[in-house]
């Protein structure tokens, strides 16, 4: 079930893997901590389908419910509890009972219903909105956030106390882009899906293909969105290559930045000619523009596709990957590596130190 859930056989998610078998059995409290759209959801279902827990997974996305009715809706109200209280009503920890409470961004919750949240976890009971009763509950809880709930917690909109409670058992989720080797399994996987849903519903889309070139193209992109921007990319080619085989100029002029493909006219001229979107004159020959590195003029287009960057994380790791080939392409010796930078051997080695970058091994 777990291989289901979470797709693919590279290093970062086997170990993804191995933690949630870890600590599936046991009722630990897990803070599942990643991205937006690296699977955090994905990953609470296969803790509930691996821990052997009779009950449901009972999701709640803090984000998603406004603050006032949140408190009613995780644990539930009394009759005439206020306005439109007609009858009682069990909540999301009461629904969870024997099974698994899984709160989505919970960076989210507002403070002021924090410390009911933490009586809650430490007693294993909770009181409806306008009741007195101490109902006992015996569910296991997971939570998910893609902020730093520390940051939050030196700033005061994150208690300290709720925060230790439920940081027993972190588990980090890998960026896509950490595991671009799992995307043709995950590709595979969504496109089963698709076709899925075609065979039984009245949709008239049948799944493309894409060749191996449509992956690699797949493979370097950054993915700032994940996994679940990789899904909309998929849907998206199977409404514009319904059927039809998708290659790697598709996945970068027609589905990373949406352009129906003009089919009429369809050759490798035409695609070179779209080579505009990049920022590269459709006169020119391609190859002499076939550079080992993107021309900066690249960039300027970037808040067209995004609404903003990390210019400094960006730049490093631009560095840690061309550091990294370099000295892997002289085989460790960093004065050859330093003159394929343009750098002093000295400047190269201040660098190396400061980004923890190791020679490879002979």
């Amino acid at each position: 079930m777990i291989d289901d859930l979470i797709v693919g056989a590279s290093s970062p998610c086997k170990e993804l893997k191995r933690l949630i078998k870890m600590v599936a059995k046991v009722n630990t409290t897990v803070l599942v901590l990643g991205e937006t759209g690296t699977g955090k959801e994905l990953v609470a279902k296969a803790l509930h389908s691996e821990s052997g827990r009779k009950g449901l997974l009972i999701s709640v996305n803090c984000a998603a419910i406004p603050s006032e009715l949140l408190e009613s809706e995780l644990f539930g109200h009394e009759k005439g509890s206020f306005t439109g209280a007609d009858k009682p009503r069990a909540g999301r920890f009461e629904q969870a009972a024997g099974g698994t409470l899984f709160l989505d961004e919970i960076g989210d919750m507002p403070i002021s219903l924090q410390s009911k949240l933490l009586r809650a976890l430490e007693d294993k009971s909770i009181q409806r909105v306008g009741g007195n009763k101490t109902i006992k509950v015996d569910f296991r809880l997971v939570c998910a956030t893609h902020q730093d709930l520390s940051l939050k917690v030196d700033r005061g909109d994150f208690r300290a106390d709720l925060f230790y409670r439920i940081n027993v058992f972190p588990i980090d989720v890998p960026r896509l882009s950490d595991r671009a080797v799992d995307i043709p399994l995950i590709l595979m996987k969504i496109l089963e899906d698709f076709e899925l849903f075609s065979e039984t519903s009245s949709s008239a889309n049948s799944v493309p293909t894409f060749d191996d070139t449509a992956l690699k193209a797949l493979q370097k992109y950054s993915w700032p969105g994940n996994v679940r921007e990789l899904k909309n990319l998929i849907e998206r080619a199977c409404v514009l290559f319904n059927g039809r085989s998708i290659n790697g100029d598709h996945v970068k002029n027609n589905l990373l930045k949406i352009k129906a493909p003009e089919y009429s006219e369809e050759s490798s001229a035409l695609w070179d000619a779209a080579a505009d979107l990049v920022g590269i004159p459709a006169d020119q020959d391609d190859t002499s523009v076939d550079l080992p590195l993107p021309h900066p003029n690249h960039y300027k287009d970037w808040f067209s596709y995004f609404d903003n960057i990390d210019l400094r994380r960006h730049l490093q790791d631009i560095e840690i990957v061309l550091i990294e080939a370099a000295l892997e392409n002289s085989a460790g010796q960093v004065s050859q590596a330093s003159g394929m930078l343009k750098l002093r051997r000295t400047t190269l080695i201040e660098k190396m130190k400061k980004l923890a970058i190791e020679k490879p091994f002979a």
